[in-house]
């Protein structure tokens, strides 16, 4: 390292030039040649390369091309979906550049200027204009530029507690080092900088701590696999689509002498951007940005948006002791008389206690006495002994007072006798400093110090102890209860500290955790795999490096933990960088802050519970919407692979596919996805969400290849066999929203309504049926889809129920399930008998909620008439259909003896009621249909009020709806 040479020198040897400081010449060479204290180091991610990432990406160029090809063949109602992609590179764009602003921002010489010594003459200079070998001038207040060797020393004492985790001052003597960034706490001296710039030890970490790093988001991991999974059929794909395209138009001569090769581009456009599930990362994006608006509100400042939903992963949680355990600061706790004393503490103790707390070279341990003894009338000193770090001891005598008084550390005032068994201040003081406690004690002597004495620094004669005086660290009053709540959720704890094992093991057992002693830290093995196991076997270590707190948190994520650090000292900021989630205090250093992913603003360590919380409810949502976008995905590319083999047109328009996108997976999804959920998080959120998406995708993909070749081979019209697709897409897509959304409570019940609503607004509304080509199917064709959709419809309901049961279910040995029954061994008759007629009223439901949707879509297509916009009857149609899938999605809540299942069931079934009977009083004829419809509602609304099976029912507030896994 630069600077080598002069760091060796001894301070005997010091010259005379090091006396007096540099000269100008010197300091002119050492700037030439590099050796100044000027440091800055960018973040890795220019703005440039922020944006070149997210938005110069492959699959934005898919997008963004076809969004400019439909543009450029005059097709602009098609290219709805380029806006999913623009929003998606602003908030990327938006979201790095906030994460390299907090980097940019690192500043750990926070220092205004710094004091140095040239020609033999002080100047103030800004602290990059320190060089190699310039004398350093140190004061209370002043912070250490660059790393330095201390030349002359009087009582000069530097907290480097942010840099080293110790939280004691340390007093510094001539030839000791001082470490950049360093505070001086006390005294005065000099120091020769040996260490400047990228070289000096608190801008290592700052290199470090500034390499650009993404928070680990599993959620964003899944979605990228997803799109690179992707990536890697889509131009296949593509081609495979337009050839079929081009061949259906009447071959590649045909199309492009006649112009129908655009509409084969707009057919390929179509089947190729449903493929990519662009509105999935733009929902994962909002609810990030969601959860963290929601938590700047409690005082959590997130830095990186991903990192909302790191502390639900989280199994692991390291905790600094100094600043996140405790306040960092020394508190008095009592005085405890010895029984040989003969002074009352309440007299003349007490006024010397006062002395010594309130007296000006009084450190912070001596100054936490203050408010217990506070000054009540002045004494006047005759002689003193200041106190030492070196000593740690003080001494003093009054004119009022008779005697010496000294007040230090037992071992120091009494040798071998203050920690002996066979004493009584062996016994007190080594019972206290089990306890984790620190120790002083308070002695007099009969002797007043003589010149001799002071001058000497020597104790007086015949001293006898009087009090033992225990101080300890200030513990955050949040602490136990947050570690409380880390125990019951299963999460490991682990304390790391710079401080005594001894301390920190007390610290520990004082905030709830049943630790015996501390492991040292000196003792660690230096193999990554055996430091593993120490972690997994001890829970609180003392005498921890900064390197080593690294070390420990990378040896946890390679046992395969997800770890959490908390600290505020330039010390923990390695770790944080390192960790899966970083958190730290606002009181911390600008590194620590800077390189957290969490910053608690008013350093209150109950707020993670509501992290953790807040985590919870985003990953729970986004998987249950990820299974929305991902179905999608599923039967979008199965339908651009079977239409492209069988060479058929496609059943879409881009526009048709923007109504299914946006009213039955987008829009929903975005409520969904704010919506409260406290479920758990369990690893392997893709496995899950893919294990329904893929087979829920092929059911869609192969009903709709079944509806193209009926369509065909009732010779319908193109433009009536894509209103009857997109009619079965919207039906079924309506129909999975309802599934995902179960249990369903009142706020899902209108999202799923209100989405059936708009559709039916689209199929209904002259101009949006003009312009998404929307006409009127035949009564043939809707007879077909409506069977179709039927079927597809008891397939995904099929599809759902094995995916709870083999995917979703709990582990054997978990609890029984809310409204489980009983045994019938036990049961009495009348319960039985209830439980049967329950069964019934399920069977009813379901074949109820087909019977309804079947009816209600014939309804509403048999008299669907493009002249007239506000058809009573497609209407009325439209509504039977709506309520037969929700009397479908609630009928699985009759079955678990819900009592909200059976209050909206109700509901559902008297609109159907009411709804058929406008059908049956209007209708030309005499409808079978609803008739039937109406007789089964009014069944089951008899027998699930009957009083057998009411007694089975929960109340409404005691619902288990709000508890479900997605």
């Amino acid at each position: 390292m630069a600077g080598q040479g002069p760091i060796l020198r001894s301070v005997e040897s010091t010259t005379e030039t090091d006396t007096n400081g540099l000269t100008r010449a010197e300091v002119a060479e050492r700037v030439a040649s590099g050796k100044t204290n000027a440091f800055s180091a960018d973040t890795s991610r220019s703005a440039w390369s922020i944006v070149r990432a997210n938005v110069f990406t492959l699959f934005n160029g898919i997008v963004f091309a076809c969004f400019l090809v439909l543009f450029l063949v005059g097709r602009w109602q098609d290219a709805l979906f380029g806006l999913a992609a623009f929003a998606n590179a602003i908030i990327g764009c938006v979201q790095e550049f906030r994460a390299k602003s907090a980097l940019d921002r690192l500043a750990l010489m926070n220092a205004p200027r710094a004091l140095v010594l040239r020609e033999g003459v002080q100047a103030e200079v800004a602290p990059g204009e320190v060089v190699l070998d310039d004398v350093l001038i140190l004061r209370a207040g002043e912070q250490v530029p660059a790393d330095a060797r201390i030349l002359t020393s009087h009582g000069l004492q530097i907290d480097e507690s942010m840099l080293t985790g110790e939280s004691d001052p340390v007093e510094k003597q001539p030839g000791d080092d001082a470490l950049s960034g360093a505070v001086v706490v006390g005294g005065e001296g000099t120091a020769q900088a040996t260490r400047v710039g990228a070289d000096s030890y608190a801008n290592r970490f700052a290199g470090e701590a500034k390499r650009f790093s993404l928070v680990s988001s599993e959620l964003r991991a899944s979605v990228d696999r997803v799109l690179k999974w992707v990536s890697w059929v889509i131009g296949p794909v593509g081609l495979l689509v337009l050839n079929a395209q081009i061949i259906v138009g009447g071959g590649y001569a045909t199309v492009f002498s006649s112009g129908a090769w655009v509409q084969a581009v707009v057919n390929t456009i179509a089947a190729l951007t449903a493929m990519i599930p662009l509105g999935l990362v733009l929902m994962t994006s909002i609810a990030f940005a969601v959860g963290a608006s929601r938590l700047a509100r409690r005082q959590v400042l997130v830095n990186e948006l991903p990192a909302v939903e790191g502390l639900a992963r989280v199994d692991v949680v390291c905790l600094d002791k100094t600043g996140t355990l405790t306040v960092g600061e020394i508190g008095f706790d009592v005085a405890h008389p010895l029984a040989g004393s003969t002074t009352e503490l309440s007299g003349t103790a007490a006024a010397v206690l006062s002395w010594f707390a309130a007296s000006p070279d009084a450190n912070a341990t001596a100054r936490s006495m203050a408010t217990a003894y506070p000054v009540t009338q002045p004494l006047v000193v005759r002689g003193y002994v200041p106190f030492s770090s070196a000593r740690k001891w003080s001494a003093v005598t009054f004119a009022e007072i008779p005697g010496t008084w000294v007040m230090g550390a037992p071992e120091m005032v009494f040798g071998d006798v203050a920690t002996s068994d066979a004493t009584e201040l062996g016994r007190t003081v080594t019972t206290l400093a089990e306890t984790g406690r620190r120790t002083l004690v308070l002695g007099r002597s009969e002797t007043p110090l003589s010149e001799t004495d002071i001058e000497s620094e020597q104790l007086p004669s015949e001293l006898t102890a009087v009090l033992v005086l225990t101080f300890r660290e200030q513990v955050r009053p949040d602490a136990a209860q947050t570690l409380e709540y880390f125990t019951r959720q299963e999460v490991g704890i682990r304390i790391i500290s710079g401080d005594n094992p001894r301390t920190v093991a007390a610290i520990a057992r004082e905030v709830g955790l049943d630790v015996a002693e501390g492991y040292d830290a000196r003792r660690l093995p230096e193999g990554d795999a055996e430091l593993a196991d120490v972690l997994d076997r001890h829970s609180v270590f003392g005498r921890v490096t900064p390197e080593q707190k690294k070390r420990m948190v990378t040896a946890l994520q390679s046992h395969g933990h997800t770890v959490a650090m908390t600290g505020d000292g330039v010390n923990d900021a390695l770790a944080i960088k390192a960790a899966d989630i970083g958190i730290a205090m606002n009181s911390g250093s600008p590194a620590t802050k800077a390189v957290a992913r969490l910053v608690l603003l008013d350093g209150q360590f109950s707020h993670l519970p509501d992290v953790v919380a807040e985590g919870r409810q985003v990953i729970a949502n986004i998987e249950r919407v990820s299974m929305l976008f991902l179905n999608k995905t599923v039967y979008a590319t199965l339908l651009a692979i079977m239409f492209g083999v069988l060479v058929l047109e496609f059943p879409f328009l881009p526009r048709q596919l923007s109504i299914t996108d946006g009213l039955t997976i987008g829009i929903p999804a975005f409520f969904l996805a704010l919506m409260p959920n406290a479920a758990r998080y369990v690893p392997g959120f893709l496995r899950r969400s893919l294990s329904f998406a893929i087979p829920s995708g092929v059911v869609v993909a192969l009903g709709l290849t079944w509806y193209t070749f009926v369509a065909r081979g009732l010779g319908v019209q193109e433009e009536q066999l894509r209103t009857g697709a997109t009619v079965i897409l919207a039906v079924v897509g309506i129909w999975i929203l309802a599934v995902l959304a179960r249990p369903l409570n009142r706020f899902k019940v209108i999202v799923v309504g209100a989405m059936f609503v708009l559709l039916i607004a689209v199929f209904t509304i002259p101009l949006a049926r003009a312009f998404f080509v929307l006409v009127d199917p035949g009564e043939d064709l809707a007879i077909a889809l409506t069977g179709i959709t039927i079927v597809m419809v008891a397939a995904i309901e099929v599809v759902r129920l094995l995916h709870r049961r083999l995917v979703l279910s709990p582990k054997k040995g978990s609890t029984t399930r809310v409204g489980a029954r009983p045994s019938t061994a036990t049961t009495p008759p009348a319960r039985v008998v209830a439980g049967i007629i329950t069964t019934v009223v399920v069977v009813l439901a379901y074949a109820f909620g087909v019977l309804a949707t079947g009816f209600g879509i014939l309804v509403f297509l048999g008299r669907y008439d493009p002249d007239v916009s506000t058809s009573a009857f497609s209407l009325a149609g439209a509504a039977i259909a709506l309520f037969g899938l929700l009397v479908l999605a609630v009928a699985a809540g009759i079955r678990r003896g819900s009592g909200l299942s059976r209050l909206m069931l109700t509901i559902f079934l008297g609109v159907a009621i009411a709804l058929n009977a406008v059908v049956i009083v209007f209708g030309e004829r005499w409808d079978w249909g609803a008739a039937v419809t109406v007789l089964v509602a009014a069944t089951l609304i008899t027998l699930m009020w009957s009083p057998p099976v009411a007694r089975g029912f929960g109340r409404i507030r005691e619902s288990s709806m709000g508890a479900a896994r997605p």
